[in-house]
């Protein structure tokens, strides 16, 4: 079935992440929680072992691999769905890969580790390269930008030629505005409401709004609060990735795999992409 779109399923081993931090620590738990995401419908499982959110610290490369190889290592044998890993860290990557791993998500677009273009390259599998302004600790202390739009695509072209230029195959790169990661909410929405222009650079384009927290603080001013919690934000999760899928982003990085599938299954058979499905008491469309 053809949806124009690929669900990313979020896979945090972390004890600290925003949202789910602590919950999947356990390599059991994490494997239990990924694999109900790939039954969810989840295309790709992303696990990660260090925190991105603002404000978080960095894991030292032994306790990262402790905490991700062996999740990759049993979801790659347990499951068909393709596993990403989220690290910035070449060694991580590598070990991961060796593991079953076939995309690497580096936060920092191969800035944090001068070896990981070669190891993505050598490997010939995808990469995610996302914006980010500054790193995790100091991204959002007060974010400025003359465009963000044109500053996020100068990055991301930028970046995109430098992996080219170290062996990556352009084809096996996706591009990744980083919500969230130095931005503050305008910004966050004209990356939204703008991702088109995106479009020029030829990569599939990935959105990673979920559950965060520019999300609960628009819900909040609905409500007449300061915010709603990370839990509570599901509804302004769908309606981001929604539209973002209208201008033209394809891969959804999200915690609520199934209301997220359903939500994108709708909204490309509204757009028109070509899908069969059979209606109760009807007969097969497409």
């Amino acid at each position: 079935m053809s949806t124009g779109f690929r669900v990313m399923g979020i896979v945090n081993v972390t004890p600290d992440s925003f949202s789910d931090g602590g919950l999947y620590v356990d390599p059991v738990a994490a494997v239990e929680h990924a694999l109900r995401l790939a039954r969810e419908g989840a295309d790709i499982l992303d696990v990660g072992g260090e925190s991105t959110r603002p404000g978080a610290q960095p894991v030292l490369l032994d306790e990262e691999l402790a905490r991700v190889e062996p999740v990759v290592a049993e979801l790659a044998s347990r499951t068909t769905a393709q596993i990403s890993i989220d690290t910035s860290k070449a060694l991580v990557a590598r070990a991961a890969i060796a593991a079953g791993a076939s995309i690497v998500n580096d936060v920092t677009a191969l800035r944090a580790d001068p070896q990981m273009a070669a190891v993505v390259a050598d490997a010939g599998v995808e990469l995610c390269l996302v914006h980010m302004l500054g790193e995790p600790r100091t991204m959002q202390r007060e974010p400025r930008y003359d465009d963000v739009v044109d500053a996020v695509r100068a990055f991301l072209e930028e970046r995109l030629a430098f992996a080219v230029h170290e062996g990556v195959s352009e084809r096996r790169v996706m591009l990744d505005p980083g919500i969230g990661f130095g931005k503050t909410i305008e910004h966050n929405l004209e990356l939204i409401r703008r991702l088109d222009e995106l479009l020029m650079l030829g990569c599939p384009i990935v959105i990673g709004t979920s559950r965060k927290s520019f999300l609960g603080t628009i819900a909040g001013h609905a409500r007449g609060v300061e915010t709603v919690p990370a839990g509570e934000r599901l509804a302004g999760t769908i309606a981001s990735n929604v539209l973002a899928f209208q201008r033209g982003a394809s891969i959804f990085r999200v915690h609520d795999v199934a209301p997220a599938r359903d939500a994108l299954a709708v909204a490309a058979a509204t757009l028109g992409w070509r899908w069969r499905t059979r209606i109760p008491g009807g007969t097969p469309t497409s």
